[in-house]
């Protein structure tokens, strides 16, 4: 009798676990064709720049979310639960990494005191403002019991900015400048975010004097500088390694696993020691563009382009696919149905917030950056100025990520204050970037007319590759006199060639060629190809 009873109870675990298995491979499904379906009305809408794939990905996430509500009576809104292990180790490694490899970095590095300027400095100049301003209104209200942790925690996640929404908003082509700024800035203004918020956590913030202040600070600058020198090592790394083994003369998915894996082993390395895996993963993704990809064969370097790109799209599409539906969750709005006033007011005030944390640094710093100019094409106008506020307006996945590990236990809230915290993080993620996004494309036609309308024109005409617009622009961006007089850009160009400004990105040109580049490779490095007419040459060079 105990022998059937046993049975029976296994059998019963059989069941279970076989029911579990099957709505798992349900829930994968629907998930994999959902992404299917961003994809696809993504691609239908293309000619059009009013939605982009976020905003795409968000509605048929909450169209989803309401469903699945409505089939499951009022239980779930989602197919699973969020886990913050799944972005930071699995989602967002490959989006930051991307953004590095695929940046040109001519741009970025000769705006590159600019872009830490605004993703440093003006982080922390947000994240203050965003906490002091949480401090003065929110325990006024009536909202659960909110330490200052919990608040310098709001600054940090309202401070981070979507890098992924700031990309879709500018084209890279049409306006260089402000893309480098607007796309640096973003990506230096997530790593930033996720420092100051590990370094809330390392910290005793009871009692709050200067000393504590002073360590904070100095161990938010350890945190930046290490994790940037332990990615730019483990991109040297396999430069170094690549060309000196020459690995694709066997196998060029050996060049590829490498790569990938190595700028992985950077991200999780620096989880590991505690540094920012974001920062560090993305100069990773830098110095591999501008050493390793030039060392690997042609085959690898269209494979390695294309899958990176590939990887990062997915994850994104992913994420806000997640968000949305996770926007009708019943369980965090239950708490705050008693009071929806309240919720919408604190939602409010926190959008506020971060209209004024973003203008707090935005053009106080940009008049900063001016006075260090002495051409004036290489200023930033109020226009300009403007367009690289109003771009960091948007909140996303980061945001979303770090409130659910400040506010959320396994993705489920507890208490009231947790709640009202993640719910009102979502509504300002959704606001922001729905709302936010769909009025940037009439704004910049507003701010940048005869700029969008000149740029777009050439990038469309096919015999104008667009390898030949950069080139034209001196500093990345021409001024208005100049778009229309192409005749008068070879002048400029060569009096650019003659007499080079002497800038960060102009200095470091001259050390790479002469002590990086004979190590690692690079630009004018062929790998070997065993059985080419110049094997033997190549094996001499190197």
């Amino acid at each position: 009798m105990a022998l059937g009873l046993v049975t029976q109870h296994l059998a019963r675990l059989g069941t279970l676990s076989a029911t579990s298995d099957h709505a798992s491979v349900v829930s994968i499904n629907i998930f994999v064709a959902l992404l299917c379906g961003c994809i696809v009305i993504g691609h239908l809408l293309e000619e059009s720049r009013w939605i982009n794939e976020s905003i795409t990905a968000l509605v048929i996430g909450v169209c989803t979310g309401a469903v699945i509500l409505l089939t499951t009576k009022g239980k779930s809104s989602h197919i699973f639960v969020f886990s913050e292990d799944l972005f930071f180790i699995y989602l967002l490694p490959p989006i930051i990494f991307n953004a590095g490899f695929q940046v040109k970095k001519k741009q970025f590095f000769r705006n590159f005191m600019t872009i830490m300027l605004f993703g440093a400095i003006g982080t922390l100049i947000s994240f203050f403002t965003i906490s002091l301003g949480a401090v003065a209104l929110f325990r006024k209200m009536d909202i659960g019991s909110l330490d200052i942790g919990d608040f310098l925690a709001i600054g940090a996640i309202f401070s981070a900015t979507d890098s992924v929404c700031t990309l879709q908003i500018l084209n890279q082509d049409e306006t260089p400048l402000l893309y480098s700024l607007v796309f640096g800035e973003g990506v230096v203004n997530d790593a930033t975010s996720v420092v100051l918020f590990n370094a809330i956590q390392n910290f005793d913030l009871v009692h709050i004097d200067a000393i504590i202040i002073l360590k904070f600070l100095a161990n938010f600058g350890y945190l930046f500088l290490t994790s940037t020198l332990l990615g730019a090592f483990g991109g040297l790394l396999s430069a170094y390694i690549i060309k000196k083994l020459y690995i694709g003369r066997h196998s060029t998915d050996r060049e590829v696993a490498l790569m990938m894996l190595m700028a992985y082993l950077t991200y999780m390395l620096a989880e590991l020691l505690d540094l920012s895996g974001i920062l560090t993963v993305f100069f990773c993704g830098i110095v591999m563009s501008h050493y390793t990809w030039h060392n690997v064969t042609e085959g690898s370097r269209i494979t390695t382009k294309h899958a990176f790109a590939t990887l990062s799209f997915i994850a994104e599409t992913f994420l806000f696919l997640y968000v949305g539906m996770d926007a009708l969750d019943i369980e965090k709005w239950r708490f705050v149905s008693s009071s929806p006033g309240k919720s919408v007011q604190i939602s409010l005030i926190l959008l506020g917030l971060v209209l004024v944390g973003r203008a707090a640094f935005v053009f106080p710093l940009s008049f900063l950056s001016n006075l260090t100019k002495k051409s004036p094409d290489d200023r930033i106008v109020l226009k300009q100025q403007v367009t690289i506020w109003w771009a960091g307006l948007m909140r996303g996945a980061v945001s979303i990520a770090l409130a659910y590990n400040q506010f959320a236990r396994s993705g489920h809230t507890q208490l009231r204050g947790n709640a009202i915290m993640i719910t009102s993080t979502i509504s300002v993620v959704l606001f922001s970037t729905v709302v936010f996004g769909l009025m940037t494309k009439p704004l910049l036609s507003f701010l940048l007319p005869h700029n969008a309308k000149h740029f777009s024109s050439m990038s469309s005409d096919p015999s104008t590759p667009k390898s030949l617009l950069l080139p034209l622009m001196e500093n990345g961006q021409a001024s208005e006199d100049e778009i229309g007089e192409h005749v008068a850009r070879p002048s400029n160009l060569r009096l650019l060639l003659t007499k080079p400004t002497h800038t960060v990105h102009h200095h470091w040109r001259k050390f790479d060629n002469a002590f990086m580049r004979p190590v690692f490779g690079g630009r004018g490095f062929v790998p070997f190809v065993p059985g080419s007419s110049s094997a033997q040459s190549l094996h001499g060079w190197s």
